[in-house]
């Protein structure tokens, strides 16, 4: 189908107008500057939805939806619920594959981005088990589904086109960029929850104060749909997009052609995404069960730690340029490998111990996680480049980070944090092997 007789949405068309206003039919040249703009929006979109869900299966979900259970066996099913979003989304990615093949990218983003806010919207109605029994756990895991799908449906390959119209020697420098969303949807996420931990009242807050949290989620959505579309449906990205045949191609196609870059590009980040977690959810829930320490200093010093990780995931792109993609995940990876063997057990050595884990682990994080994004566009044949892409970002979080809240926390729970420090070893050695063995790997990310 050609761009001609894909449909529009009225969005298309007002985005359209607006690129086309002052700049003549052709609409204006995409600077990479300003799809960088567009990838961060988009991604801090993204990443505030994920942290808000979060911090609520830590702090509220326990609560509404099994306060029939003991507060740790509460959390680790919420966390379990957590982490259906991460087995939604190649679903999501396969659905919406084929939206953009039938209708074209920007149906295809007005679609998932509206099921994302939707589905995060509905979070924010739903009755707790005191109201309707087992029911709200149903609806809860209905509705992460739904975000999971969504995201897997939101890829645009905006950070693809990013990484591929990089400057010579300024690819690190352009990986960074869509990273930036993670710290900064925490950064914003963790705030909101202090301002309404602090402001209310613990029974008004888990009423209904922690539903806002959902309502400011959709409408970011909507900014980031309008901001993305924006680029997105400019006749110079989508001759950008034709240029490098960066069409989405068919799942099983892409998936028999392409499976071992694939499968690399899920394993070689293995060590960032479970550091991910590792510092993000799975701290406040064991300082929130575990300790004395109360959600909103916590809060702010996930906050700060976040501003730290900003600036490490800006430095790991001058990094990157300077000594290889492929050098800074190693040696990243053999720092997480040697923080997991005394760090966790830092969250249990009070205030300062948090504290200077969170700040450690952030700037860890930031160095490893700002390169662990994209690292194999470049080894897909190009038919296979847009969707490749998208599936192996799938598989990753995954793989690296789907399931690390539930099982760092049943980990430590049961055997001690040292025994959560050796889920994060795993994590790190995963990426040692993918990189000391995958010569193809080594190839693409090496300069």
């Amino acid at each position: 189908m050609t761009a001609e007789t894909i449909p529009v949405t009225q969005a298309e068309r007002d985005a359209r107008a607006l690129n086309a206003d002052g700049h003549g039919a052709d609409g204006h040249k995409i600077a990479p500057g300003e799809i960088a703009i567009g990838v961060i929006i988009g991604r801090t979109s993204e990443f505030f939805d994920f942290f808000v869900y979060a911090i609520a299966s830590v702090l509220v979900f326990p609560k509404l939806v099994f306060p029939h259970m003991d507060p740790l066996k509460g959390t680790l099913w919420s966390f379990a619920i957590f982490a259906l979003a991460f087995m939604a989304r190649p679903v999501g990615t396969a659905i919406f594959t084929a939206i953009d093949r039938a209708y074209g990218r920007g149906a295809k983003l007005t679609i998932a981005l509206f099921l994302l806010g939707g589905s995060t919207a509905a979070i924010a109605f739903l009755p707790g088990y005191e109201s309707i029994g087992i029911a709200s756990a149903l609806l809860l895991a209905l509705f992460r589904m739904g975000q999971g799908v969504a995201l897997g449906g939101s890829w645009d390959g905006l950070a693809s086109l990013l990484a591929l119209n990089a400057p010579e020697g300024k690819r690190g420098w352009y990986a960074m960029v869509p990273q930036l969303g993670a710290p900064l949807g925490l950064i914003v996420a963790s705030l909101l929850f202090m301002f309404l931990i602090s402001s209310l009242p613990a029974e008004d807050f888990l009423a209904w104060g922690w539903r806002y949290p959902f309502f400011v989620a959709f409408a970011i959505n909507v900014v980031a749909l309008f901001a993305r579309l924006r680029i997105v449906v400019t006749p110079e990205y989508a001759r950008l997009f034709e240029n490098r045949e960066l069409q989405p191609a068919r799942i099983t196609e892409t998936v028999r052609s392409e499976w071992r870059v694939i499968a690399a590009g899920a394993f070689a980040p293995l060590a960032s995404f479970a550091m991910f977690h590792m510092v993000t959810v799975f701290p406040l829930s064991w300082v929130f069960l575990f300790t004395e320490e109360t959600p909103v200093r916590f809060l702010i010093i996930e906050a700060v730690a976040a501003a730290l990780g900003i600036a490490a995931i800006i430095a790991s792109g001058y990094l990157a340029d300077r000594f290889g993609r492929r050098a800074v995940l190693g040696v990243t990876a053999a720092a997480i490998a040697a923080f997991s063997g005394f760090a966790p057990q830092l969250l249990d050595a009070g205030e300062f111990g948090e504290a200077a884990f969170m700040f450690l682990g952030f700037v860890l994080l930031g160095l490893s996680f700002g390169q662990s994004s994209g690292a194999l566009s470049a080894s897909f044949g190009q038919q296979h480049r847009y969707t490749g892409s998208a599936l192996t970002s799938d598989l990753a979080w995954l793989f690296g980070a789907g399931f690390a809240p539930l099982v760092a926390l049943w980990l430590s729970s049961a055997f001690g944090l040292l025994a959560a420090g050796a889920y994060l070893l795993s994590g790190a050695i995963g990426t040692l092997v993918a990189l000391w063995f995958n010569r193809e790997l080594g190839r693409n990310i090496g300069g």
